[in-house]
């Protein structure tokens, strides 16, 4: 929680750039009235989160949302804030919505390059499946040297068979 009390209020800068952006070009506010609309700013502000606090823990919550903040709103008697809320609260979602498409499609774009970039990663493929074909062949080798030493050793054992017949 806040230590001092002015811990509590709105960025200066940010209060001025609203006011400016409020007023018509031309257009002077003095710096007592700007710190007269932080402060003001500063407790609606603090209001509203105590009320959309209430509702989070109604709903047994810690954590406040949209529809809190909504609902804080509407109990303040702020109803004709609420359409613009959600209007703005609907942009919001749309917005990271369509930042959310377009970081998986950059995603997917980047690693499509990486793959087409990356020589190495090509190499290394192509590598593999050549060391692959060439361990079959060596296991094929291998089996028909293995067959090829069992005929041998099929040959020797009768070959002794046929020279005691000889000699009897």
């Amino acid at each position: 929680m806040a230590e001092r009390p002015e811990d509590l209020n709105l960025p200066n800068a940010v209060i001025t750039r609203i006011i400016k952006e409020a007023l018509p070009d031309g257009v002077n506010v003095s710096k007592e009235a700007r710190s007269a609309i932080s402060r003001a700013a500063s407790v609606f502000v603090l209001y509203a989160t105590s009320c959309a606090n209430n509702f989070a823990r109604k709903g047994k919550r810690k954590t406040l949302n949209a529809g809190d903040v909504i609902s804080a709103m509407e109990e303040m008697e702020f109803q004709r804030f609420v359409g613009p809320l959600k209007e703005s609260l609907e942009a919001y979602r749309n917005e990271q919505k369509g930042k959310k498409g377009v970081s998986e499609l950059k995603k997917k774009d980047r690693e499509k390059k990486e793959d087409a970039e990356d020589p190495d990663k090509n190499r290394e493929e192509e590598e593999n499946e050549e060391e692959g074909e060439r361990m079959m062949e060596d296991e094929e080798e291998e089996e028909e040297a293995q067959q090829q030493n069992e005929e041998e050793e099929e040959v020797e054992e009768q070959q002794p068979n046929e020279e005691e017949e000889g000699e009897s």
